[in-house]
């Protein structure tokens, strides 16, 4: 039983995300405590709780009671199995978070998986939909898996309804990659989704986006969504470039100018592009799980947030893999080795 104090490094929800995948990827079980001590609601929230639930569905697994606002959890896993899943949050809490828990242990099912999550799809604590279609997703393809992502319905934080449709198949091993440079921009767009938020924000937005980027028509690009999937606007900008894609998302809040929105994206592009990373910050996070279940990778950061050093230490409790972070002028180097 590995014990994992809940508390440690940034004390969220990834520590359990990950040690959840982990277990049931390595039939080790683990005892954790503390959970996501460093929130200001710790103990299980609705997402959280869904995707220890969905863990145990999918390999059969023995834990002990659980509960919203749970804050210990033993899971003793089961062999992962192939199949049909729905699981619903029923509150706008992420399904992107409970998905990135399932989609790595689904690649070691004994066949093929279809997963629908339904709750939030697009909020600003948790990565969008499209940022794990284009960004995670194609790194993961990359390294050999065959994973589909298919977001049926928005849902914005607060009132949820979204829904999202992944398939499966089985991948005996991951392939190790280096990301150690972006490569040429093959595309560049940004997109505003408005759903019952007057199409005038929207505009507003990309309109300081053209100014910003220098871009101009199908480079900007207007998303109306049904009103009833509202009230939501989220403000999308995607780089394509020849060896990663990187997608930056900022959130429309009420009483918040759509200018103010478009300027976080702008200002988190700028450091992007000023940086020689490959990758972001967030996708950073994101990278360690598969390359260290790919037993080796590396790949170069603007930054290295306590969110991936945390996420770093957990895996190692599973994993035979080192994970070695160097902060250089213009980029953050992380090297995933296997430990003989």
């Amino acid at each position: 039983m590995i014990e994992i104090d809940g508390s440690q490094g940034e004390g969220g929800g990834q520590i359990l995300r990950s040690a959840l995948t982990l277990s049931m990827i390595t039939g080790q079980p683990f005892r954790l405590t503390g959970i996501r001590a460093g929130r200001a609601k710790p103990g299980l929230l609705r997402q959280h709780l869904v995707a220890v639930q969905a863990a145990v569905q999918l390999c059969g697994a023995r834990t002990s009671p659980v509960a919203l606002g749970s804050s210990t959890l033993e899971f003793v896993p089961g062999p992962i199995r192939g199949g049909d899943y729905r699981f619903a949050i029923g509150s706008a809490g992420s399904c992107t978070l409970v998905l990135q828990t399932l989609l790595p242990a689904l690649l070691h099912a004994d066949g093929p998986s279809t997963v629908q999550v339904s709750g939030g799809t697009h909020n600003p604590l948790a990565p969008p939909v499209h940022f794990l279609q284009r960004a995670y997703g194609r790194i993961l393809e990359k390294m050999g898996a065959r994973i589909d992502i298919e977001l049926l319905r928005f849902g914005f934080f607060p009132a949820g309804g979204g829904e999202v449709r992944s398939t499966v198949q089985p991948c005996a091993r991951l392939q190790p990659i280096e990301l150690l440079v972006r490569g040429e921009r093959i595309d560049g767009h940004a997109e505003s989704f408005v759903a019952g938020v007057p199409a005038g924000v929207a505009e507003r937005e990309l309109e300081r986006v053209a100014s910003g980027m220098g871009w101009s028509g199908k480079q900007l690009r207007l998303r109306g969504l049904p009103a009833e999937q509202g009230p939501g606007n989220v403000l999308l900008l995607t780089l394509e470039h020849e060896h990663v894609t990187e997608v930056f998302a900022s959130f429309g809040e009420k009483s918040v100018l759509a200018e103010t929105v478009a300027k976080r994206l702008l200002n988190e592009v700028r450091r992007y592009l000023k940086s020689e990373a490959a990758v972001g910050e967030h996708l950073a996070d994101q990278l360690l799980l598969p390359m260290a279940l790919a037993g080796g990778g590396a790949f170069t950061a603007t930054a290295i947030s306590q969110h991936a050093l945390t996420n770093a230490d957990i895996i190692a409790r599973f994993l035979p893999v080192t994970i070695r972070f160097e902060q250089h002028q213009h980029a953050a180097l992380c090297t995933v080795e296997r430990t003989i």
